[in-house]
């Protein structure tokens, strides 16, 4: 009995230690952080925010690679497919929840083919509309849009965009019919709405919070379940008339299923300590985004837990990605 338990224990050992031995001497070389947007999105942002420390922390650089198209599918598709050593890793946003809903084919299964690794950071969206809109509220804004279903349009960054999805779940949950009008990114669309050829957008605050303080914009309601400090005198959009609306764009990284667990331990490990530094809460929280380290375990439950909700939301309202 003695000598099979003594046996067993060797196989166990012999099963981990190739981990083991890679996680000791992990990161042997620079790590490819692939971020599957053009540069100057938000996801760019916050991994280029992050990059420097955590590459410090890992004690090798972490090289930003933008690889966009197809709302993201074809960056985070390269990490599922990459080799699973913890070499190429990537960061995406809400969209990892969403676009499963939105694409009639996956190139690659969100819970099966990556490894969490953890929450990077959130952010909010704020309901903005015309300066010459009569709606001085949400309560006001509302009825009119009631009273006249179908005059009113918003702006979005485009189909499947965080700006269209936050937009269309408010106008779900308020029973509201609004026009969406994509827009090729959310510079346009907010342009478009201060010009009062759409009436509304819900872009990000930090890109929003300079036309809104000029009067060139009215703010009604920031999307998130609490209060920015960006724009604290903004209520949330629960607090203005909508009580169960919340809506955040969140931001995780990500390896490919069957990267070693040590591996995703230190990468995880070493993420944390960098998020949870005052000076990187500082950094974000000036930028309009909230630092949201989390577990490997509470990623995945968080993006698996949204997942029904979106793919309701798309099927109910029609929503593509087209």
């Amino acid at each position: 009995m003695q000598r099979r338990i003594l046996l067993n224990s060797l196989a166990l050992v012999a099963l981990c230690a190739p981990g083991l031995a890679l996680a000791q001497s992990y990161p042997e070389r620079p790590v490819k952080l692939v971020v599957p947007y053009a540069p100057g999105g938000s996801a760019d942002i916050v991994a280029r925010m992050i990059s420097e420390e955590w590459g410090k922390a890992l004690g090798k650089p972490l090289v930003i690679e933008n690889k966009g198209g197809a709302g993201g599918n074809v960056g985070v598709d390269s990490v599922a497919k990459s080799a699973p050593d913890g070499y190429t890793i990537g960061l995406q946003t809400v969209s990892l929840a969403i676009n499963p809903a939105l694409f009639a084919k996956m190139p690659y299964d969100t819970l099966k083919d990556l490894a969490p690794i953890g929450m990077v950071a959130s952010s909010q969206h704020v309901l903005v509309v015309n300066d010459a809109l009569p709606a001085k509220n949400l309560k006001e804004l509302m009825a009119l849009a009631k009273s006249k279903p179908g005059d009113l349009s918003y702006g979005s960054a485009g189909s499947g965009s965080t700006f269209h999805m936050s937009a269309e779940l408010f106008k779900a949950q308020a029973g509201l019919a609004i026009l969406h009008i994509p827009y090729r990114g959310g510079g346009p669309a907010l342009t478009d709405t201060i010009g009062g050829q759409v009436q509304m957008s819900f872009p990000v605050l930090s890109a929003a919070k300079g036309h809104v303080e000029t009067g060139r914009l009215r703010a009604l309601g920031v999307t998130g379940p609490k209060r920015s400090a960006l724009m604290p005198n903004v209520p949330t959009i629960a607090e203005a008339g909508l009580p169960n609306y919340a809506f955040e764009t969140w931001f995780t990284v990500f390896a490919p299923a069957g990267t070693p667990q040590p591996v995703i331990d230190k990468l995880n490990a070493t993420l944390v300590a960098v998020l949870q530094s005052p000076e990187m809460k500082e950094r974000m929280s000036k930028d309009g985004f909230e630092a949201t380290p989390s577990t490997p375990a509470q990623a995945r439950t968080r993006i698996a837990s949204e997942m029904p909700m979106w793919a309701k939301l798309v099927k109910e309202r029609g929503i593509t990605a087209n």
